[in-house]
C-alpha cells in the first residue's frame, strides 16, 4: 500500500458519515480511498444530501501527532492488522496503537467484567490471566476499573493488550496512569481514536467489539445483567466466537450476568485449563479467508432512479434488518447497499446493532 493509499484511507474513515461499514463499501466500490473522496459528494447528492470529506491537512495533524506519541498506524489490509479483528463485521479500518504489535498474532483471550467487581472477583480474574499467560495466551480487556484491571494485573509479564475508548494520549481512568504506560512499553495500547479524543459514552460499546474481535474467545468474571460486558459476550457470540463465564452466587447480583449467560450457553470455566479447552487450545489455527484486498474487485452497480425510490420506501423511523430490505425490494445486495450508501453519505439513513438502518 502506497502512502498516499494509506494517508486516502484514513482521510477517508475520519470524514463525516463514514463509519466502517460505510468505509468498506466505497472501498470494495471504488477499490482506491481517493476515488471513494473524489465521489462522496455525489453519492451524497443522489441521496439527496451533501457531504464533504475530512480536511487534509487536520489528517496531517492527526498523524504528526499520533507520531510525536511514539505510536503507529494499523490500517485494514496491512500485513500486521490482527487478522481475527479484520474478519469481523464493522472492525475498525484504522488502528493507533502503542508497543509490541505480535502480542495481537499470539492466541488471545478477552476477559471483561463489572467495574464495581468484588474483591473475591478481582483476584480470582488476576489469577486466572496469570494462568493464562503462563500458557501462552495474551490476555485482552479494555483497562476500565474492577476486572479488567485486574486482568492486565495478572497478564502484564507474559502479553496483555489494552483496547481503550479515548485518544492513545488520554489516561482513563485517571487511576490506572502508571498501569497504561506500563502496557504501552510492555504489552499493547489500541484504539480506533484520534489523539485528543475524551472517553465519550457511546466510545465504549465500539471499544467493545474490538476487544471481542481481537480474541478467540471471551471470559466474562463478573457482570450485572444490564452491563458492557454482556454487550461484549453479544458481539463475541455474533462474531462467531466462543462465550465462556465464571459462576457466581446468586445472591450477588454481580454474578447474575454471567450465571445468565451460562444458561443461554456459554462454557462455565473455573480455571484457565477450562478457558483453553473452551476455545479449542492455543495452537492458533483458524479458518483464513485471506485478507482483505480492496482493489480485487471494485464494484460499481448502476443504480436507477426506481431503484431508489423503492428502497428508500421501504424505510421508516423503526430499524429494520438490511437484509429484510434485499428481499422486500426483490433488488441485487449491491443496489440496495448503494442506495443505503447514498442516504447514509446525505444524512438521511441510520445504522444500527444487528445490521438495521433506519431513516434519520
Amino acid at each position: 500500500m502506497s502512502e498516499q493509499e494509506r494517508f486516502d484511507r484514513l482521510r477517508l474513515i475520519r470524514s463525516p458519515r463514514i463509519g466502517p461499514v460505510t468505509f468498506r463499501q466505497l472501498m470494495a466500490r471504488f477499490g482506491k480511498a481517493g476515488d471513494a473522496l473524489r465521489a462522496v459528494p455525489e453519492l451524497a447528492a443522489r441521496g439527496g444530501g451533501k457531504a464533504s470529506v475530512a480536511d487534509a491537512a487536520v489528517v496531517e495533524k492527526e498523524i504528526a501527532r499520533s507520531k510525536a506519541l511514539g505510536a503507529r498506524y494499523l490500517l485494514m489490509g496491512d500485513k500486521d492488522y490482527p487478522f481475527l479483528l479484520e474478519q469481523m463485521d464493522g472492525s475498525p479500518p484504522a488502528l493507533i496503537v502503542r508497543g509490541d504489535v505480535g502480542l495481537t498474532a499470539r492466541p488471545c483471550v478477552a476477559m471483561v467484567g463489572a467495574r464495581n467487581a468484588s474483591a473475591a472477583a478481582c483476584r480470582f480474574a488476576r489469577t486466572l490471566a496469570q494462568e493464562l499467560g503462563q500458557q501462552g495466551a495474551v490476555v485482552v480487556s479494555g483497562l476500565a476499573r474492577g476486572i479488567d484491571t485486574a486482568a492486565h494485573q495478572g497478564a502484564v509479564a507474559t502479553g496483555t493488550i489494552a483496547v481503550i475508548a479515548c485518544g492513545i494520549d488520554i489516561v482513563f481512568p485517571p487511576e490506572n496512569a502508571g498501569l497504561q504506560e506500563q502496557l504501552a512499553s510492555q504489552g499493547l495500547l489500541v484504539t480506533e481514536h484520534p489523539p485528543g479524543t475524551q472517553p465519550l459514552a457511546r466510545h465504549f460499546p465500539a471499544r467493545n467489539r474490538i476487544i471481542a474481535g481481537l480474541a478467540a474467545g471471551t471470559v466474562v468474571v463478573e457482570a450485572a445483567p444490564k452491563s458492557g460486558s454482556l454487550i461484549t459476550a453479544r458481539l463475541a457470540v455474533e462474531a462467531g466466537r466462543e462465550v465462556m463465564a465464571v459462576p457466581g452466587s446468586p445472591a450477588d447480583p454481580r454474578a447474575q450476568g454471567c450465571n445468565q449467560l451460562i444458561r443461554e450457553g456459554a462454557t462455565l470455566v473455573q480455571n484457565g485449563a477450562d478457558v483453553i479447552e473452551a476455545i479449542g487450545g492455543l495452537d492458533g489455527r483458524m479458518v483464513r479467508q485471506g485478507r482483505l484486498n480492496f482493489d480485487a474487485e471494485p464494484v460499481s452497480p448502476d443504480v436507477e432512479g426506481r431503484d431508489r425510490d423503492l428502497v428508500s420506501g421501504l424505510l421508516g423511523h423503526a430499524p429494520v434488518p438490511v437484509d429484510e430490505v434485499i428481499r422486500l425490494s426483490a433488488l441485487s445486495p449491491a443496489i440496495v447497499q448503494t442506495v443505503l450508501l447514498e442516504l447514509e453519505l446525505a444524512g438521511r439513513l441510520e445504522r444500527h446493532a444487528g445490521g438495521k438502518v433506519s431513516l434519520s
